[in-house]
């Protein structure tokens, strides 16, 4: 099964309810995407309903995964700068692929997508991003491309006396890869 990922969908109901199940989802299996387990769809809205403002006024771009039945399994936002030293970068926030694809390849699938998308923006040259410190999420962004430059120690508390460090990773998008060529190539 191959996701299909869309850049900007319509926001309709049954996209936000999508996107409310899907986040719980990510959340109660243990997944870093701003909340702990246990949470509810009625927990989530309020944080989603920020991300549609900030598409609403132009601020940030929703991608989306679908699998074949046309269901939310993966999503991520691409938050654009509007500080005027700073808009040749982007923020990548809650990256989710739901719990029962994980583990098959379509976190690459996603962020892969990602980098295309931002690429199709004007003037981004770079995507940043945070994630929880001591779960793995830096090694798989790492295994993305995705280089850490810098840590701030103990300044995710997920429970009392469970800090995590907040790793910043950055990827330079550069071109994006060419076709491959039929022929030898010329100077």
């Amino acid at each position: 099964m191959a996701l299909t990922f869309e850049l900007a969908p319509a926001l309709s109901p049954a996209l936000r309810d999508g996107i409310t199940a899907l986040w719980a989802d990510v959340t109660n299996a243990g997944g870093a995407v701003g909340f702990v387990p246990p949470v509810t769809a009625e927990e989530i809205r309020p944080e989603l309903l920020k991300h549609l403002v900030a598409i609403e006024q132009g601020r940030a771009r929703l991608l989306v995964g679908r699998d074949e039945e046309g269901a939310v399994v993966a999503t991520a936002f691409l938050v654009l700068n509007d500080h005027r030293l700073m808009k040749h970068w982007l923020w990548l926030y809650t990256v989710m692929v739901h719990p029962r694809l994980q583990g098959r390849g379509y976190g690459r699938d996603l962020m892969a997508a990602a980098a295309d998308a931002a690429r199709s923006l004007d003037g981004i040259e770079a995507i940043r991003l945070t994630c929880r410190g001591g779960i793995g999420a830096d090694r798989f962004y790492a295994a993305c491309g995705y280089k850490e430059v810098g840590r701030v120690p103990d300044a995710i508390r997920a429970a009392p006396g469970d800090d995590r460090d907040e790793v910043v990773m950055l990827l330079p998008l550069g071109p994006a890869a060419p076709a491959p060529s039929s022929g030898p190539a010329t100077p």
